[in-house]
């Protein structure tokens, strides 16, 4: 879809466009059923997401780092939705024993777990490791969330075994993977400060996330299991993921603002529609600008690292 159809949200082939929101596309919809976990779930397009699927019966399960702000959104949310099922736990996504920690505590719980949304992450960031040594913004959109996934797959694979119900893991990715290192991933280089680019370790990070999604969704669909992986693309959104952005990114952010308002409502249309709808989008990367699927086959140049 084209930068016009971007601009006046016209409609793709979904029926849905870039101006549509997360309540449109999911109306009629019954997630009930369903228990939905959702990484950095307390702000940005992760609030809307967590607030739709639980105005549409869904049990949340918000993953955050600050447990303080995600209790006031879960507070906020649930002035509005009284009935709504939200529980908040504590992940830092930068720490590998953080992630192990929510998993136990999850695991307490003896919940289901039918969908899974990688959605936290830190972007553009200036050079500094994570606790357990990796650049972070490795560390925290793809490590973290890699781990995190894997933890929770056999809970996944039992939920949806013993419901019926397709599992769906999707890894929010950017067409920013496009800026990543000449190599694609760079693992000689991954901590040396004297080469960092935030741009292109955001990039990379992000290629890193396509990856996985590819490479799980080939895995499980080998194993027979019942349960889908996907990237989406987000586009350009309001929230204070790019607080490190450059002067550019940020005026193309007030444009969409200016065109959208409450951009958050917009770009969660790509999760609570991937979940409720009957299209299957298995292993892609989903244009934001209508809820429509398009190829990335071409991108994965760098699958050739995952068997090295």
């Amino acid at each position: 879809m084209g930068i016009l159809a971007l601009i006046t949200g016209k409609a793709g082939a979904s029926g849905f466009g870039s101006a549509s929101t997360a309540e449109q596309v999911t109306d009629g919809a019954d997630a009930s059923r369903l228990t939905v976990a959702i990484t950095g779930g307390a702000s940005g397009i992760g609030l809307e997401t967590s607030r739709v699927f639980a105005l549409r019966g869904a049990h949340v399960v918000i993953a955050a780092r600050n447990t303080e702000a995600a209790s006031e959104a879960r507070k906020t949310i649930m002035e509005k939705n009284p009935t709504a099922r939200i529980d908040v736990l504590k992940l830092d996504l930068s720490s590998l024993k953080s992630v192990r920690a929510f998993v136990d505590q999850f695991n307490s719980m003896k919940l289901p777990l039918n969908i899974l949304i990688n959605n936290a992450g830190v972007m553009f960031c200036p050079f500094q490791l994570s606790k357990d040594g990796v650049e972070m913004q490795f560390a925290t959109n793809h490590l973290g969330h890699f781990l995190l996934t894997n933890l929770l797959l056999d809970t996944m694979k039992a939920t949806a075994k013993s419901t019926g119900i397709e599992g769906r893991i999707v890894n929010l990715s950017s067409v920013a993977h496009h800026h990543t290192y000449p190599k694609g991933i760079d693992f000689d280089n991954l901590n040396d400060e004297k080469i960092y680019n935030d741009k292109m370790a955001y990039g990379q990070s992000k290629l890193a996330n396509l990856l996985h999604a590819k490479e799980l969704s080939r895995r499980l669909k080998e194993e027979g299991a019942n349960i889908t992986v996907n990237s989406v693309h987000p586009g350009l959104i309001m929230t204070n993921l790019m607080r490190h952005s450059f002067v550019l990114m940020k005026v193309l952010q007030v444009a969409t603002y200016i065109l959208w308002k409450n951009v958050p409502q917009v770009w969660s249309q790509i999760f609570v529609f991937h979940f409720c709808s009957q299209f299957l989008f298995i292993a892609t990367l989903l244009s934001r600008n209508s809820c429509s699927e398009i190829s990335c086959m071409h991108f994965f140049r760098e699958l050739r690292l995952l068997a090295t």
